[in-house]
């Protein structure tokens, strides 16, 4: 398996660069999602993270549902024009962590590590 440099995880996925010769590859990050595995530039990581808000914006329908946010499956968009997935809204809350957590990252380290570099 080839090495990894993980920028952020919770319980339904990961995000990380992949290591080519022990150099870490940061022009794309890989994201996987329940089984589903995505490599995103930054701005599609941005793009992804819009697509998401959207979602959910779209279906708050669930807030007085008894049954809390289980039952429904709801189409979420993705950068890429030809996939879209189907979630639940606890499963956009978990993508919606991963995506914002994994920018949150990527901007602190660009911060740190580049602009706000003295």
């Amino acid at each position: 398996m080839k090495e990894i440099k993980q920028i952020y995880y919770n319980d339904s996925g990961t995000s990380f660069y992949w290591k080519k010769e022990d150099e870490v590859l940061t022009d794309k990050v890989q994201l996987i999602f329940r089984e589903t595995g995505f490599y995103f530039t930054k701005h599609e990581l941005q793009l992804f993270k819009y697509c998401i808000e959207e979602t959910s914006i779209l279906n708050k329908c669930c807030d007085d549902c008894e049954l809390k946010n289980k039952c429904h499956k709801f189409l979420l968009k993705t950068p890429c024009s030809q996939i879209d997935l189907a979630v639940s809204m606890e499963e956009l809350n978990a993508v919606k962590d991963l995506v914002e957590g994994t920018l949150f990252k990527l901007n602190l380290d660009d911060y740190l590590y580049g602009v706000g570099m003295n």
